[in-house]
């Protein structure tokens, strides 16, 4: 039972960052019906961003709290990932919005692939380590016993589950409430027609992207705090994965996407707590990745609109 506790936990954290990265590719998809493979690259440049934040804050401003400095250099990071997610919608999809499918997933690609270049360019090819600012030392949650040991919590754990339900929610509120979510939602609808109501598809579109490159910014900042280093490659597997829980939850659908991680991250959990019993030593945790792709193959074939559907607009 410890065991079981334990890979929920690691589970639902892991799922958490998923959700939120799956964010990105579902507002992107809903409004534009392309898929943004540069988005897990983004994730990856927010968290070397705020590596380098934190290294400049910590050269200038020696006494300022480590708290502060993180989130001073989370600041800069979804700044910059803001930016170049604008960028990324500006120079690769913009011309390419009424081209065959196959165009923009051929430019997402490229974008990414460069991306990783200039980002091992600038910061190395090696792994850095990123420092631990919040608690890592074990919270004991069961009381376990001499042949298993307690199901245990992490300080940087909690605050990247609770913050991932925030910023969750808050993008729900904003989709459903707000003048720019009836924008949002108007432009997935019939981009045309809202034109004519007196939305700008260009300014709402171009926001979607920032938005979602926050969100990866956020989401590359709770990977390296929790795994404690950042690369140039971090964004690209993590990227498939949330792609496989937006199509899980069901792509174009917000609440989806929220779904679909969680229980993505909780399945590759499961995976890897129980593959070595199962499998009697033959595989290991070091095969979960596997469980993402499984898990896509099944959508795709036995439910290619997800759990929660998709909301298709029929555009005249």
């Amino acid at each position: 039972m410890d065991t079981l506790i334990q890979q929920l936990i690691n589970g639902v954290m892991l799922g958490s960052i998923y959700a939120l990265i799956a964010l990105g590719y579902t507002m992107v998809y809903g409004i534009l019906r392309i898929i943004n493979f540069a988005h897990g690259d983004i994730l990856m440049v927010g968290a070397l961003t705020t590596l380098s934040a934190l290294n400049l804050l910590n050269g200038y401003f020696p006494a300022m709290p480590q708290l502060l400095q993180l989130g001073f250099a989370l600041l800069i990071a979804m700044a910059v990932c803001a930016l170049l997610a604008m960028a990324v919608e500006r120079f690769a999809y913009r011309r390419l919005r009424n081209a065959p499918r196959l165009a923009p997933l051929i430019s997402g690609i490229g974008v990414s692939v460069l991306l990783q270049t200039v980002a091992m360019i600038i910061w190395s090819r090696n792994p850095l380590m990123f420092p631990q600012i919040l608690p890592m030392d074990p919270i004991a949650i069961t009381a376990g016993s001499e042949a298993h040991p307690p199901a245990i919590v992490t300080v940087t754990g909690i605050v990247t589950v609770a913050l991932a339900l925030m910023v969750m929610t808050g993008l729900w509120l904003l989709v459903e409430y707000t003048r720019l979510g009836r924008g949002m939602r108007a432009v997935a609808e019939n981009p045309r027609v809202a034109t004519l109501m007196g939305v700008n598809p260009n300014a709402i579109i171009t926001l979607t992207f920032a938005i979602g490159g926050i969100f990866a910014a956020l989401a590359g900042v709770m990977m390296a705090s929790n795994y404690g280093n950042a690369s140039f490659s971090m964004g690209f597997l993590p990227g498939i994965k949330a792609f496989t829980a937006a199509v899980l939850g069901g792509i174009g659908n917000i609440r989806g996407a929220m779904i679909g991680g969680i229980l993505l991250g909780i399945i590759e959990a499961l995976g890897a707590g129980y593959l070595g019993e199962l499998t009697n030593g033959v595989f290991g945790s070091n095969y979960q990745d596997v469980f993402a792709f499984i898990v896509l193959i099944l959508v795709l074939v036995f439910r290619p609109a997800g759990l929660l559907g998709e909301r298709v607009a029929h555009r005249a």
